[in-house]
């Protein structure tokens, strides 16, 4: 069972770097990826209403067509889609994410971006008026990413709870803090939180997802110092055995 199950990466292997190489050559490899921008909140860390997550939707909507998604794979959430008819914001229900996201990877079979940004919990994010659990993010993930290549970010305070329910050989996953930490910048006067800030910072100088990560990392924990912010959320970054090589040989299109 062993050597089968390792025979049977090593074909995902094979066939995700040729696949990664295709692209590669044609000059945009995430030209055919869906990608989902979900803000799943609209409220600061002390209930009062705050705009920091559908900053970080709409900002990174845009940074992802200069990395070299298609606009028209984008879809982006927002829990008052209403306030952002210019974005064609779509209302944050895991139902709508969900439906819309099997829809999108039907158009865009060849990858997955998901993106989550929100309040969170031990208990999984906030998305809308209720908490999405991690089993039930990696079933969706299951069901419509299935076996394409795959990256799952969650910008949310224990973050890390969502890294065994949604990792695999072709998956890659960020999260913003430890399943035990809080993260930060979710206030008031934030124009983003610390992790989605350092995301947007990073991402345009960055080579590839394999460099993205390290990144922002290295951002948070510098942001967190200089703001006296502690215990460190120290975000988490898992990426499968099939899906490193490949995504060595995906470059973002705004990379230097």
């Amino acid at each position: 069972m062993a050597r089968r199950a390792a025979l049977l990466l090593s074909l995902v292997w094979i066939a995700a770097l040729g696949l990664a190489s295709n692209a590669s050559a044609a000059g945009n490899p995430f030209a055919a990826w869906a990608a989902i921008v979900v803000a799943g909140d609209w409220r600061a860390h002390d209930g009062e209403p705050s705009e920091v997550f559908d900053n970080a939707r709409h900002d990174l909507a845009k940074a992802l067509v200069d990395a070299g998604f298609s606009p028209g794979n984008i879809r982006q959430f927002s829990v008052h889609p209403e306030r952002y008819a210019k974005d064609g914001a779509l209302k944050s229900d895991p139902e709508v994410v969900a439906q819309k996201l099997a829809e999108l990877t039907q158009q865009a079979p060849a990858g997955c971006l998901i993106y989550f940004t929100s309040h969170g919990s031990p208990d999984g994010i906030v998305v809308g008026d209720g908490v999405w659990a991690p089993g039930s993010v990696g079933q969706l993930v299951d069901q419509t990413c299935s076996d394409r290549p795959t990256v799952v970010i969650v910008a949310a305070c224990f973050a890390g709870v969502f890294v065994p329910a949604v990792d695999g050989p072709n998956r890659m996953v960020l999260t913003a803090a430890r399943p035990d930490r809080a993260s930060f910048g979710c206030g008031q006067s934030d124009h983003y939180t610390y992790f989605d800030a350092c995301l947007l910072q990073a991402l345009p100088h960055a080579k590839t997802f394999l460099t993205l990560a390290p990144a922002v990392k290295t951002c948070v924990a510098q942001r967190e110092t200089e703001m006296g912010a502690s215990p460190p959320s120290e975000p988490q970054f898992e990426v499968g055995g099939a899906l490193g090589p490949m995504l060595a040989l995906y470059p973002f299109k705004s990379s230097p």
